[in-house]
């Protein structure tokens, strides 16, 4: 099958989109436009982690769950908002956590391009959603998709930092070998979860010391 997504992945994951999973996807997503259904994101930002930030260049993967459901606001990149969409509720708390951590001031943007584009993986388990309706695409075979990118990338790379938050993202764990890779894990930056165990959890300077102990140049986690 001929996937629209950036080269190296595209070599690297080749095999999946073979599979009947794959396809079963793929007309999940035909038949719901054919419905009239509307689909978040739009069909060429559903690989959009991918395009920004290609297999060599990955040194975070931070892990969302679901794509956001509500319209202007998914564009392909975990806890990421365009360009004047107003940040949600679970990225303000990673900004108070950012700023508490390492003194960066929360900025009014919530389009987090300029990580990705230094390597961070914005990477959500279900890569779709349908409009108005959150983790409709959760069965559908997108985790079959996205838990073998954590396997490929556990296994291919070397030095990763994965920053697991909330139960749903803790159970990847099982796919990541953490004798080779930084695995952090805390509550979910949820309102409703995110004084159980998010804030103070100082996983930004933590993921820059691995990455400095390991020869890699930190990430700037100021947006702009």
């Amino acid at each position: 099958m001929d996937v629209k997504i950036e080269a190296s992945w595209k070599q690297i994951l080749s095999e999946e989109f073979e599979m009947p999973y794959f396809e079963g996807i793929v007309q999940h997503l035909k038949l719901a436009k054919q419905e009239g259904k509307t689909i978040f994101p739009p069909g060429p930002l559903i690989f959009n982690a991918f395009a920004h930030t290609p297999f060599d260049y990955v040194k975070v993967v931070l892990l969302g769950q679901d794509p956001y459901h509500n319209p202007g606001q998914a564009h392909g990149l975990s806890f990421s908002v365009p360009n004047g969409i107003t940040p949600p509720p679970s990225l303000m708390n990673m900004y108070k956590e950012i700023e508490s951590d390492l003194g960066i001031p929360v900025p009014k943007s919530g389009n987090l391009e300029g990580w990705a584009k230094q390597g961070v993986l914005l990477l959500n388990a279900a890569l779709t959603v349908e409009a108005n309706s959150p983790m409709s695409h959760s069965a559908i075979g997108w985790h079959q998709f996205t838990n073998q990118v954590i396997r490929v990338l556990s296994d291919k790379k070397e030095h990763l930092v994965f920053l697991l938050w909330g139960n749903f993202a803790k159970s990847k764990q099982t796919f990541i070998d953490s004798q080779k890779h930084l695995v952090l894990t805390a509550a979910h930056p949820s309102p409703l979860s995110a004084y159980n165990g998010f804030f103070g959890c100082k996983h930004f300077s933590l993921a820059n010391q691995w990455l400095n102990d390991k020869g890699m140049a930190a990430i700037d986690w100021s947006v702009t």
